[in-house]
Parts: structure tokens; sequence; C-alpha cells
């Protein structure tokens, strides 16, 4: 393992004194390997799940015995791993999609902020998120959790530091062992399932009060804190609000709720979709993101000038995401399912358009005093990677202030009326990534190369399965 000094820690996490012991019943995170053993001598740890979000946020990595993993254990992982698609096929390589010639292996580095157990396994078992770096220790620009931290680096160059809270939608579902098959809202405690237009409902979530339980307990044994919780306008469908703060600690939590909502569910007999559009006719699922950014040195908001007013760094900050965010979007709309969900008259934005307090814009600015005042990004989709959706989408916006990118006028009424100003599919997504130089500034040049070589390879993966509609509309007709 790494020495102590070379401990990778999230962006502004604090350093615990070293006269105050640690807590070994605290939930979450230790500092020092010393620290990290007994906190699994504490809790009896047999086993540690060492994991690392790959291109699609599905954890990857090892798992093993905590005797190894607190000894001097080389954990490593194949460079391929970032160059498969979701459904794990391996794209052709083409344009500035390439291989490693010699498929190298990837080092993982514990992040021991991150150590939690594992709620739901039977043995006690640990986990926790590990950084990637080359065989010899050097940066990989490429990976998700890289990728945000470079971003989130550009921003304390400047000396300022974002905060975000993410908003989670999904979806509670049937079991269902035939994907040819529609899925359907499973029976909650009534014994009948549950119908839409339940946004806000108090007796749809108490439909599922045991599964929900189960994601509170589960959240509160790793030391994750939910905000609030609510029923959203689709039957069965749920919104987890995370509390604000560091973008990496808040990606890192997205990962684990994920993780856990599903685990919680299945302990239920019914499976917890995070599908961007998973039932035809039904609302789709978000994650939107609050955003704001504050001076590390005064702890102010750079989006509020000292008398109160709107700053021009607020306002740059939305020219960027006006005029960056659509060629970004393949980041925050990842699959060809993500835009069913972007489709007009379906409760979800189709433009690039501002307001104050208007959920038909893209980017809302929420009513708040001075001190929080913040741009809610509400394309996402939730079955983003939340390292990813932050990066681009807090990209996009420095990429604003650095250039002086001015806004358009707020949207006083309904801005989803028009044309749709974003792409409109999932290659038409990947091309506007790779148009702008300027998104590679804060992405780099090697990360969009091979992402939109995993995404049109899953494109052409898709294109091979026939659908539905095809057979019924095409199949006597034509």
């Amino acid at each position: 393992m790494p020495p102590k000094k070379t401990m990778l820690r999230p962006q502004g996490a604090a350093k615990k004194k070293a006269s105050i012991p640690p807590d070994p019943r605290s939930m979450r995170g230790v500092s020092t390997w010393k620290e990290a053993a007994g906190w699994l001598r504490a809790r009896g740890i047999e086993d540690i799940e060492c994991i690392t979000p790959d291109l699609a946020g599905v954890p990857r990595g090892k798992m093993m015995p905590s005797s190894k993993f607190t000894s001097n254990t080389s954990l490593a992982l194949p460079s391929a791993l970032y160059r498969h698609t979701i459904s794990g096929e391996y794209p052709e390589e083409t344009g500035n999609f390439r291989y490693e010639p010699r498929d190298s292996d990837l080092k993982l580095v514990p992040d021991l902020s991150t150590l939690s157990v594992v709620p739901w396994e039977t043995d006690p078992t640990a986990q926790v998120i590990c950084d990637i770096v080359g065989s010899t220790g050097e940066d990989v620009p490429y990976t998700p959790r890289n990728v945000l931290k470079n971003v989130v680096r550009m921003y304390a160059d400047r000396g300022w530091k974002p905060v975000v809270a993410p908003e989670i939608e999904f979806y509670l579902v049937a079991t269902n062992d035939d994907p040819d098959y529609p899925l359907h809202p499973p029976k909650g405690r009534s014994g009948r399932a549950i119908v839409s237009g339940q946004g806000y409902s108090i007796a749809g979530i108490n439909e599922f009060d045991e599964l929900i339980d189960d994601i509170y307990h589960f959240s509160e044994k790793q030391g994750l804190e939910i905000d609030t919780l609510i029923h959203e306008e689709g039957p069965a469908q749920l919104e987890i609000n995370l509390r604000h703060g560091d973008p990496i600690e808040l990606a890192d939590q997205v990962f684990l709720f994920k993780r856990t909502i599903r685990e919680a569910a299945l302990k239920h007999g019914i499976y917890a979709t995070f599908m961007a559009k998973p039932m035809q006719g039904q609302a789709g699922s978000a994650m939107h993101i609050h955003q704001s950014v504050v001076d590390i040195e005064t702890g102010k908001n750079v989006f509020s000038n000292p008398d109160g007013s709107p700053s021009k760094e607020f306002f740059h900050f939305i020219g960027g995401m006006q005029s960056f965010v659509p060629k970004a979007l393949v980041m925050m709309a990842p699959y060809v399912n993500s835009y069913r969900r972007l489709t007009p008259d379906m409760s979800a934005p189709v433009n690039n358009a501002w307001g104050y307090d208007n959920r038909t814009t893209a980017f809302r600015v929420p009513v708040s005093d001075a001190a929080a005042r913040r741009i809610e990004n509400r394309l996402p989709g939730s079955d983003c990677n939340p390292y990813l959706a932050l990066a681009a989408s807090l990209g996009c916006g420095l990429l604003g202030i650095l250039k002086e990118v001015e806004p358009t006028a707020a949207s006083e009424g309904t801005a989803n009326e028009g044309s749709v100003d974003l792409p409109r599919g999932l290659l038409e997504a990947v091309s506007q990534l790779e148009s702008d130089d300027a998104l590679a500034e804060v992405l780099s040049a090697e990360f969009i190369g091979l992402y939109a070589g995993v995404k049109r390879g899953e494109f052409e993966t898709f294109m091979q399965v026939i659908s539905p509609w095809e057979r019924e509309f095409l199949l006597l007709n034509v």
C-alpha cells in the first residue's frame, strides 16, 4: 500500500489534529493507515471492497481480506476497464479512441476518508473508494474521479471552491427478468400498484415505508446524510436530496447512494432503477445539480457582490452553462435512453434558457438570499455518472467565467414552447463534445477521445436491437 504521506483526500476535507484520537465509532472515514487498522478491528471487518467508478459509474474493483488491505498490498486494474461499453463490449479503435498498446495496469489508491461499512452484507464487510494512478504513480486524466478532481483543482487555482447539492430521482419497479416486456410499478403495502400523479404525496412514500426505512438505515451506517425524500410525479418515483458540499464528496455519495438504494430494493423483492426514461408515457428521472462558488479565504459566495446583488461571475457562469452545456450534454445524458427523457411536454427542459425560479428552463436560479445564491442545472439525467456530470457542469460554468460569456436575458415565461435547443440523440451529442476545443481545456482531450469512442460503440450495439415499435409498424406496412 502507499505510504501515509501519499494518501489521497477530497479537496477541502479537514485533517484531524494529531492530538485528537479518532473515534472508532465514527461511521465514515479515517485519516491514516493506523487508524484504518483500528477502525476495521473495532468492527470485526473480515472483507473489504476496494471500488472505483468506471465511465458508466458502475463500481469496479477488488475484494480482499481486511488483513491484506492494511498490509503492503498493491491493487491494480487493467486500463481496458475504462474502454468498454455498458454492455461489456470493446469498440473498434477509431479517431482519437485508442487502446493502451500493452493494456498495462492502473493502480488503485484507497481514499481512506471514504472508508465505511457495507451494511447489506451478512458477513462484516467494509468498502473504500479508490483513486486511479498509472503503474508508476503518474496521473491518469480520463478516469471519472480524476476528471472531476481536475475541474475542482482549476477552481482552487483561482482561490475558489465550488459547492454542489445533487437531487436524485429514481423509480421503484416490479421485478422483470425479460427485457422484452415493459416495466411496471410494484405493489406497495396496500397490495395495489401505485399510480402516477403522486407528486409530494406522503401516502405515496408510506406505500414503501419498510423499504425507505432500510434506505435510511443503510445510509446512516455508511455515514451518508439524506436531506429530504419525496414522492415524485411518476408511479413509485422517488427523489432523494443531499446536503450541499464539496463536489468530490457529493459525487462519492451519489455513487454510493445508487448502490445502497438498489440493494435496499432487492431486499424487498423489487428493483430500483436510475434509467432516465424507464416507462413509456411517464416522467423521466433527473439528477438536478445546485451549484455555487465560494472564495476559499473568505467563505463568501462568489455569485454575490458585497451589497447582495448578483456578481459578474454569476452571470458569466450562467453564460458558460448556456454556451457549453449543450456541447457537453453527453456527459449528463450518456445513453440512447437518456434522450427519451429530454423531449417536449415531458417535464424536462429541452432548451438552454435560464430564469429566476423558472422550472421550465435548463438553468434555474432558486429564490434565496445573497449568501445562498446558486444555479440549478436541470438537464442531467439520473442515469449519468455523477463524477462526469458534475465535472461537465462545473467546467462549463468555469469556462463562462474565464471567457466572460454573457448570458441571454432571463426567461420570464415558459421556455419549453419553442424548438429543442439541445442535441436530439446520442451521436449528435458525441459529435458536439468533440467539436469544442474549450471543453478539452477543462476535461482533457484524452478523456474526450476515450469517452466519445465508448459512446459510439454503445450506439452501434443499440442499433443491432430491433425494437417493438419497428415490429409493430414496419412488419406488415412497408
